[in-house]
């Protein structure tokens, strides 16, 4: 593959995020020309320079440095992948791309048939949306299905698989799959927020609020999307606006009416920018316990004799808050790799929560005769999961106690916990491995 390579779209092109991520995974040097003045929507495309390249002018499109240029998103993204990410066996490959295609034919056109009009890009059908809901119903069936017993589509890691299928869906999450909606379909979502908080998901989508109000057709916004129809000069004008040959040629190229198929993705893209979240711990005030310099001390030197004390020192008892997390239903977990599961899974899904928030937890036992808690260190005096819907889906699992940094109980679990070592007499089972939140 070429040293740098060049991807050209519009922003927030969801077939290009494709390519992004797996980019983003493979390590490949991607340049995302999106903008003015390396690229210009409806101008650059049309160029004879980029027809000649790309003979259908659509976006997005591949060129590397060595002239090798390539056209159709998941063309893109397979190229740009690694041999991880395509199925690492004949089998799984096989697998990967039954899963882009069904991604092709039945996600994508009951999606945009559903999801466009809500966005004023298509006109409303009343019966061609219900069929469109039908039809994603059971395509979150069979997904639902397939994960039941599963975290990612193919094998035990992300493959192109996840990133297509994921990509696709992310208008329907973000525009109409509200919580009553989505509530039979548990498994996607929880595989599907497990997707977009993915690091290298993130470095793309950045973060994916998931919609809480089926958006609906609105008409109003549908004929603001729609180009202005010409009023021809009135007779008494004629001489005057006959005057005026430039001025009127001009105004027509400006209402001239784009190609259906890219007034439809200029629309998209646009519509797509969305205001950026707010801020969840903005309403606190500052605190002189800097977390990332503490995290620094805990990664790169000795628990006991740096990190520890270090915490101590300068620890902010009003700014933060100490917790101790216990799993409920330790009677549930079996094997000790799936119980490790939980607790990853969980700390995937809470990645945006890292900034404010540091944990060590302890998966203790043996296979089937096991239990999982915790020490939680959270920016404020509440637990933080309340301050954003998508930080909500594993922490009912766990009872919560809030602990007293000056108490002797206290000291003593951070601790254990920090060092992963120590009697923990309030657990009864042996250490068996842990897990940092960093």
């Amino acid at each position: 593959m070429s040293l740098i390579v060049t991807l050209y779209t519009y922003p927030e092109n969801w077939r290009a995020f494709k390519a992004q991520i797996a980019a983003q995974y493979s390590g490949a040097r991607l340049k995302v020309a999106s903008n003015p003045p390396a690229f210009t929507f409806g101008q650059t495309n049309r160029a004879p320079a980029f027809l000649s390249n790309f003979p259908l002018g659509k976006v997005p499109a591949y060129q590397g440095d060595d002239g090798f240029c390539l056209f159709e998103s998941n063309a893109i993204a397979h190229y740009l992948s690694n041999d991880a990410l395509r199925g690492a066996t004949p089998q799984a490959a096989a697998q990967v791309l039954q899963w882009v295609s069904f991604a092709d034919s039945e996600i994508i056109p009951p999606a945009s048939a559903w999801v466009f009009p809500t966005l004023g890009i298509m006109q409303f059908n009343k019966q061609a949306t219900e069929q469109a809901k039908e039809d994603v119903k059971r395509a979150l069936a069979v997904l639902n299905q397939h994960l039941n017993t599963r975290t990612f589509l193919v094998g035990e890691r992300v493959s192109l698989a996840d990133i297509t299928v994921a990509c696709s869906m992310l208008w329907l999450y973000k525009q109409v799959l509200e919580p009553s909606f989505r509530q039979p379909y548990t498994n996607v979502t929880r595989w599907f927020v497990t997707c977009v908080n993915q690091p290298q998901f993130k470095a793309v989508l950045g973060e994916v609020k998931l919609c809480e109000k089926m958006a609906q057709f609105d008409s109003k916004k549908f004929a603001e999307m729609q180009p202005k129809k010409e009023t021809p000069p009135k007779k008494e004008k004629a001489a005057k606006e006959a005057a005026k040959p430039q001025e009127k040629k001009e105004k027509k190229k400006e209402e001239k009416k784009p190609d259906p198929e890219e007034e439809m993705d200029d629309c998209d893209a646009a519509l797509a920018a969305e205001p950026k979240a707010k801020d969840p711990f903005a309403h606190l005030p500052k605190s002189a316990f800097v977390m990332d310099e503490f995290k620094r001390k805990y990664s790169n030197e000795d628990t006991l004799k740096v990190a520890l004390p270090h915490f101590w020192e300068n620890f902010d008892r009003e700014g933060y808050s100490i917790w101790y997390s216990q799993y409920k239903y330790p009677e549930e977990l079996t094997l000790t790799f799936k119980s490790c599961n939980l607790i990853t899974g969980m700390f995937q899904r809470l990645d945006k929560l890292r900034k404010n928030a540091f944990a060590s937890v302890i998966l203790f036992g043996t296979n089937n005769d096991s239990s999982i808690s915790g020490i939680w260190i959270f920016r404020g005096q509440d637990l933080a999961f309340t301050l954003s819907q998508d930080w909500q889906i594993d922490y009912e699992s766990y009872d919560w106690r809030k602990l007293d940094p000056d108490s002797e109980e206290c000291k003593t679990m951070v601790k254990e916990y920090f060092a992963w070592e120590g009697e923990f007499k309030h657990v009864g089972k042996a250490f068996n491995q842990g897990k940092v939140f960093k």
